[in-house]
């Protein structure tokens, strides 16, 4: 839906309003705004019945019985995400989002997007999938379909959620495909757009081929995982963490059943009886500074691991992102079987 069906003009009559009620159904709220965006009153269904109580007709304007003095609204401000935040919380369904002049920014439909994130992204999709062979063999792996989707239509699904606008899908290997269906979920509210790899670039190098990324913070994902990441929270712990890169980190746990000694020239230092001892692997996203793009050299292979090796060697700060919820790589046939299965016990996307 586009954000801009919550908007009427000032001249607009009660009838044209009832009528804009009823085409957003259960997002029955509109906002009546001058010739320069600018918010003037909120209205409601309730707002129309009180109105025509009072004896106003369907032809008169709706800015007679409409709210005057609309509280619930977001402040282009500093604190933008803890007041959406509250909001959020607080169960409101719909709310717009103001300037300093309150013009209308956006609208922002809780039921369709948690969040607002103020970063472009980019999924890496480029793989030949050898791994999942003979599946792989005329499809892409990011178009195999899981549930009743393609496995790369989860992850757009998950980075609309959280109000990123614009995506990049870096393509190589059966890329026509990948092409054809990008074009076909692009939207006004959801730009996608393909960048064709001339060799096989890794898992990092392609986003060099992309020339016109506008603003300050990236999310770049690999497009063969399922997972339920909460790129809000995940956002909002790279920015308060100072770091140049966030990364998501799966943790796994190994049982050791017997004591193990530390030891030094056979020596025994230490000892520890049944010990827990916890990894972090690679979850295939990452947040990072557009200025990282530096690093990043010009039509070279080039992996998320070389990158993260070049960020430490010029002293910059890497954070790890713990995640603790779903997540599944599907590079093996087991991994493809097991996502199957998984979609349908997991309301994964949804809400």
């Amino acid at each position: 839906m586009n954000w801009t069906q919550h908007l009427i003009s000032e001249n607009t009559t009660i009838k044209s309003a009832l009528s804009q009620l009823d085409k957003l159904a259960v997002d029955s709220i509109i906002f009546i705004v001058d010739s320069n965006h600018k918010l003037i009153a909120s209205l409601t269904d309730g707002d129309i019945r009180r109105g025509l109580i009072r004896d106003l007709f369907l032809t008169d304007l709706a800015i007679t019985l409409a709210n005057k003095n609309p509280k619930k609204l977001i402040k282009e401000s500093k604190d933008f995400f803890e007041q959406l935040i509250k909001f959020r919380e607080n169960g409101y369904k719909v709310i717009p989002i103001v300037d300093a002049e309150n013009r209308i920014l956006d609208c922002i439909n809780f039921r369709l997007r948690k969040s607002i994130l103020p970063i472009e992204s980019v999924i890496m999709a480029g793989g030949k999938g050898e791994r999942l062979r003979p599946l792989t063999e005329s499809i892409p792996k990011p178009l195999l379909i899981v549930g009743e989707k393609p496995i790369i239509e989860y992850n757009l699904d998950n980075i609309k959620k959280f109000g990123i606008s614009k995506c990049w899908i870096t393509i190589n290997y059966l890329g026509d495909q990948i092409e054809t269906f990008a074009n076909k979920k692009t939207s006004e509210n959801f730009e996608i757009s393909t960048i064709v790899e001339p060799f096989s670039m890794g898992t990092i190098g392609s986003i060099k081929l992309i020339d016109n990324i506008e603003k300050d913070t990236i999310l770049v994902c690999n497009s063969d995982l399922l997972n339920d990441v909460n790129l809000e929270t995940f956002y909002l712990d790279f920015v308060a963490s100072e770091a140049d890169l966030g990364i998501v980190t799966i943790p796994y746990s190994v049982n050791v059943p017997y004591a193990v000694m530390e030891l030094e020239d056979e020596f025994v230092l230490n000892l520890k009886e049944k010990p827990n001892f916890t990894y972090y692997s690679n979850g295939g996203i990452y947040i990072f500074k557009k200025k990282l793009l530096e690093l990043i050299p010009e039509n070279s292979y080039f992996t998320a691991i070389d990158f993260m090796e070049k960020i430490l060697e010029n002293g910059l700060k890497i954070k790890s992102y713990s995640h603790n919820g779903y997540w599944l790589d599907i590079g093996k046939l087991e991994d493809y079987q097991r996502a199957k299965s998984d979609i349908n016990k997991l309301n994964l996307f949804h809400g």
